[in-house]
């Protein structure tokens, strides 16, 4: 694996041309169906889902979406989606708990929409109860993390089984920048945050809030995006394969525990330092 630091990570992840989920759900899925509304308010862009087919087997796909161009940056607002996109993903989870599609997830957001105007309408709740449905999920569900991954925006779309990181993804309770703001009131420390706050991958993986690791190409996905697919697309194979061998009440039980048992190694009264 290419060795970066955590700063440079950072900026891979951030990478405008970097592949996207609208990028993935095309080169990865067939017959996909996208569905829009909350069916409360009006339609979020900035996340995408639907229905879709992986190498013939009925699926939903739900992701955060960022957009390149300028104009595509602004509709889908940066991929910091409000309380609609939120109650969108929870329609379109609920949909295949019904009718028993596996779930897969693709997190690239640097985080919820933090507007007055989103908290008026709800984000708070929106994003609990996304938190809440998936942790009651009896589907399988794997999440990717593809890019950034921003505090409670990301975790949204990623109480999974299965939590899957490219190589220089990272994933993190909040932006280096907002990390050194507060630790030290000086955004421009960032740099030094990077390293402090142990988001990228290999980080996550020691720590057990990610299950596996994805090799990018040299420089990055945006290098070679067709083997990152093929990278992705294998690991999707071999995760759905694993998770379809579980019954629908031990997915729901496995993913509570593995959420559940995260930093519990770190806790005070299993003599942990601290």
């Amino acid at each position: 694996m290419s060795v970066y630091t955590p700063e440079q990570k950072v900026k891979l992840a951030r990478y405008p041309g970097r592949p996207g989920t609208a990028d993935y759900i095309q080169n990865l899925f067939t017959d996909f169906f996208e569905q829009r509304g909350d069916r409360q308010c009006r339609d979020d862009s900035s996340i995408l889902g639907g229905v879709a087919r992986f190498h013939g087997r009925p699926v939903t796909v739900i992701g955060h979406r960022k957009g390149r161009t300028m104009e595509e940056k602004l509709r889908f607002n940066f991929g910091m989606p409000g309380p609609e996109g939120y109650r969108k993903a929870q329609r379109l989870m609920r949909q295949a708990e019904k009718f028993g599609r596996p779930i897969i997830t693709f997190i690239d957001t640097p985080g919820a929409y933090p507007g007055r105007d989103a908290e008026e309408r709800g984000q708070g709740e929106a994003i609990a109860q996304c938190l809440a449905l998936m942790s009651s999920l009896t589907v399988p569900v794997v999440a990717v993390v593809i890019g950034e991954g921003g505090s409670g925006g990301a975790l949204a779309l990623g109480v999974a089984n299965r939590v899957l990181m490219l190589e220089n993804a990272v994933y993190s309770v909040l932006s280096p920048e907002g990390f050194a703001s507060i630790l030290w009131k000086d955004a421009s420390r960032s740099g030094e945050a990077c390293s402090v706050m142990k988001l990228t991958a290999q980080d996550l993986r020691s720590s057990g809030v990610v299950q596996a690791v994805l090799k990018e190409p040299e420089g990055g996905a945006h290098t070679d995006p067709q083997a990152v697919y093929r990278t992705v697309d294998a690991a999707l194979r071999r995760e759905l394969a694993a998770l379809g061998r579980v019954n629908k009440r031990s997915l729901a039980r496995q993913r509570y525990q593995l959420f559940r048992s995260m930093g519990q190694d770190l806790h005070p009264a299993r003599g942990a330092a601290v």
